[in-house]
This record gives C-alpha cells, structure tokens and sequence, in this order.
C-alpha cells in the first residue's frame, strides 16, 4: 500500500506540471491622481453634477507564466460645465497562468483578471473622491466579458477595412 501511494504521488507530481493553474499574486494601486481645478468656487455650485466615466482594459507578459492586467478608469464630473473634480486610476493586479491554452489566455486575462480587480478599483476610486470631502462615487458593475466582445468586434470590423494606416502590414 506505501508503495501504491508514492507512485500516485510521483504520478501527480509529473502531472501536475501540465495542469492548467491560474492565481492572482498582487494587486496594487498603479496610478491614481485626482484634480479639483475649480475648488473652492466650485463647493457654492447648486446644480447636480453630471458624471462620465471612461473604463479601459489593458495586459501584458511579464515573464513566461506571469502577465499584469490593468484596469483604469477616468471620472470626470462636472456641474454647468465646469469641472468638479476629474479622478483617474489604475489598478493592476499580477497574475500566474501557467498551461492556459493560448485561445484561453487572452479572454483570461481580458474578462476574468479584470472582474477581479474591478472592485478595488471602485473602492480607490470612492475613497480618493471622499477625500475630496464630497460623497464618495460608488461605479456600477461592469460586464468585463461584453467589453471583450465589444473590443473583439472592433478590432475585427479595423481588420476587415481596408487602406487603414492601422491595418497596413510592418515592413
């Protein structure tokens, strides 16, 4: 029986070097700036603010089984056109994906990297705005796969235009 055990030991130890493993090691604060151009005068404002946000998703290899994703986010909020603040933030997180299949890697690293990161992201951007001594802005849930679907469908319809300096091969 011992010896049954230490071979289906050896066993998973040769077979766990081609099991797909993925796990988040860090997340951290990458960028965050936060600009007020029009305080104190802009605090006297009645009006409600209107409020943009702009959200963008990036990755990058970092070693052979190591990538960072970023999600960043621009607040920009306004009463009568002025700006009551603007917030831009990153978060980046770092992650292992080790014998991920290629075609899995990058909708791994577009959809799931970022919906964990997401709600950090939030949370630093709430909190930089309560500093501001304003209520905090909390954002709202964000479908990270319809992103990807999104940009996929982009990147497609640049690909198929033609005579685009974008899509021209590198010489």
């Amino acid at each position: 029986m011992a010896e049954q055990n230490s071979q289906h030991a050896g066993a998973n130890s040769h077979g766990d070097n081609a099991q797909p493993s993925f796990n988040m090691q860090r997340t951290y604060v990458k960028d965050l700036s936060i600009e007020m151009p029009n305080a104190p005068q802009i605090f006297l404002e009645q009006e409600a603010p209107t409020v943009e946000v702009e959200l963008n998703v990036g990755a990058q290899r970092l070693a052979e089984t190591v990538y960072e994703t970023t999600v960043t986010s621009t607040v920009t909020t306004r009463v009568n056109d002025k700006i009551l603040y603007l917030v831009e933030a990153t978060q980046a997180g770092i992650f292992e994906a080790a014998n991920i299949p290629a075609e899995q890697l990058d909708p791994l690293l577009g959809i799931v990297c970022p919906t964990m990161l997401y709600p950090y992201l939030r949370a630093t951007i709430a909190d930089a705005i309560t500093r501001t001594s304003l209520p905090p802005l909390h954002l709202t849930e964000v479908n990270f796969q319809q992103m990807y679907e999104q940009r996929l469908a982009q990147q497609a319809q640049q690909n198929a235009t033609p005579n685009s300096e974008e899509n021209q091969p590198v010489q």
